[in-house]
């Protein structure tokens, strides 16, 4: 059962984690597709509006957002990332906090591309459309 993240395609900060992950998933246990894919549209057309501006992280049957979904991510990464998952100690509330912050401010601090990033045809099995 692979991990699916959606993101937010034009968002640098978003792009950069993607890379990230890819680098850091020597076991392939994750899938991604943009929000604004058509994927990304039938997942986000079944959820509240206000989860829309978070990643979205569907593993084993159950979706995550916010600081929820970004710690099911790092539970599942090669090395040393893995012991983010500690993070799951703070309350959630404050948590997602943090998280709407950033996601708040994202656009701001990283920037923004024009279209949603193309994967290259070696990565391209790791995208939904």
């Amino acid at each position: 059962m692979k991990v699916v993240i959606l993101f937010d395609g034009v968002c640098n900060l978003c792009n950069g984690v993607v890379q990230l992950l890819i680098k850091h998933d020597s076991q392939d246990h994750f899938r991604f597709a943009a929000l604004q894919s058509d994927f990304g549209e039938r997942v986000t057309s079944q959820i509240d509006q206000h989860d829309l501006d978070s990643i979205i992280v569907i593993t084993n049957g159950k979706m995550y957002t916010k600081s929820s979904g970004a710690l099911q991510i790092v539970k599942k990464m090669d090395g040393a990332w893995k012991y983010l998952y500690v993070l799951r100690i703070i309350p959630k509330p404050i948590r997602d906090q943090l998280y709407d912050f950033l996601a708040r401010n994202r656009h701001k601090i990283f920037g923004r591309r024009d279209s949603c990033m193309m994967p290259t045809p070696e990565l391209k099995q790791k995208f939904l459309d």
